[in-house]
């Protein structure tokens, strides 16, 4: 350190870099009209590969002041730090903060209002905002979102990750949505601190070692008929709509949402926009389930299974309920897709690809789904 001087950094006016020691170098550029630049520049190899760190035009940043930047940059370099992506970061943060901070709470409603309309559940509309409610805003809610790092989601994970391995799951996969949304909008930068995979499954077991995945609870088939009969006994549009629901092996969200015009010639129609895989679904109606559908007709809403005040459907806990009350808690309405799923492997002789048709499954084999366009039906 110490080859040049302040006078001497003012009269070098031949293009070129001029050391001074210590990796710091002058650089001395011309226009060709006789004006000159000039301008500090930390040279330093790291990792085996060689950078080159701006430090300021020489008219603005002193000798003196270009010495002591280098310094730091080299304790920094001695740490096996690159001060290039030291000086990145806080220029990000500086532009996220003239953003003004946003919360993650405020990128969450955002993210919410501006996708709920493409959510065909609605109690999946509704699980959004009361699970980042209860779990997540009390302890990240009011953070900036481009200061979210690993140790604010393990905070909010840990607590119920082995108590509650589902709500849990799913919680994260809502704040790595979230994240990714705040970064595809320059709120944040950097890794998503919430991904899974190559990150937190590294620190939290996978569900599958906290807790047993259960299934939907399912009647085993031989024991439906009974079921039927007891159930045919229920007063009310819940018990009507759970009755097609076995009738069909329709899904809750596809029955309660059903509507008279989607119902022609026998065939009920359930729109793309309905369906689980964004798929138009046909189901051919037996002449049990066309009973109800005549049945319903009186009600003289424009919903097949409505709620009590006829403009809207049913609720989706409607049918959870009757089970309660039937005495049949260790079922669920889902469970009796799986009933169907038995009787057609044990009882007939139809193709498991006719029965995954039925239940209106996605073919996983993707070159298998390129070539079948048809349904089956």
């Amino acid at each position: 350190m110490g080859k040049l001087n302040a006078l001497k950094v003012q009269q070098l006016t031949k293009p070129g870099s001029y050391g001074d020691g210590d990796c710091l170098y002058l650089y001395v550029k011309s226009d060709g009209a006789s004006r000159y630049s000039r301008s500090w520049v930390y040279r330093f190899t790291l990792n085996g590969r060689r950078r080159e760190m701006g430090l300021g035009p020489a008219d603005v940043v002193t000798l003196a002041e270009a010495r002591l930047k280098v310094l730091a940059c080299r304790k920094m370099h001695l740490e096996g730090i690159d001060p290039i992506e030291v000086r990145k970061a806080k220029r990000e943060k500086a532009n996220l903060e003239r953003k003004g901070g946003i919360t993650f709470r405020a990128c969450a409603e955002r993210y919410i209002a501006s996708h709920k309309a493409g959510w065909k559940n609605g109690k999946h509309a509704a699980q959004w905002p009361s699970s980042l409610s209860t779990y997540v805003y009390p302890i990240i809610g009011t953070l900036a979102v481009y200061s979210i790092e690993t140790a604010q989601v393990m905070k909010v994970l840990e607590p119920i990750w082995s108590t509650k391995s589902e709500t849990a799951s799913r919680v994260r996969g809502r704040m790595e949505t979230i994240l990714d949304w705040a970064k595809v909008h320059g709120y944040r930068t950097g890794d998503n601190p919430a991904r899974w995979n190559g990150h937190l499954d590294k620190l939290l077991p996978s569900r599958s070692r906290v807790k047993r995945v259960r299934h939907h609870a399912a009647l085993p088939y031989l024991e439906l008929p009974a079921f039927m009969a007891k159930l045919r006994t229920q007063e009310g549009t819940a018990a009507r709509a759970l009755e097609f629901l076995v009738l069909t092996a329709a899904r809750t969200g596809e029955v309660i949402g059903a509507t008279f015009s989607e119902i022609r010639d026998g065939i009920w129609t359930i729109p793309a926009e309905r369906m689980k895989a964004g798929r138009e679904h046909r189901v051919p109606l037996s002449p049990a389930a066309l009973k109800l559908v005549d049945e319903m007709r009186a009600l003289g809403s424009e919903f097949l299974f409505p709620s009590p005040k006829l403009e809207t459907s049913l609720s989706n806990m409607a049918m959870l309920k009757l089970l309660g009350r039937m005495g049949r808690s260790d079922l669920t309405a889902h469970g009796f897709r799986s009933t169907f799923r038995d009787w057609a492997s044990e009882t007939t002789g139809h193709e498991s690809g006719v029965v995954e048709m039925a239940l209106a499954h996605t073919i996983e084999n993707k070159v298998e789904a390129a070539y079948r366009r048809g349904d089956l039906f």
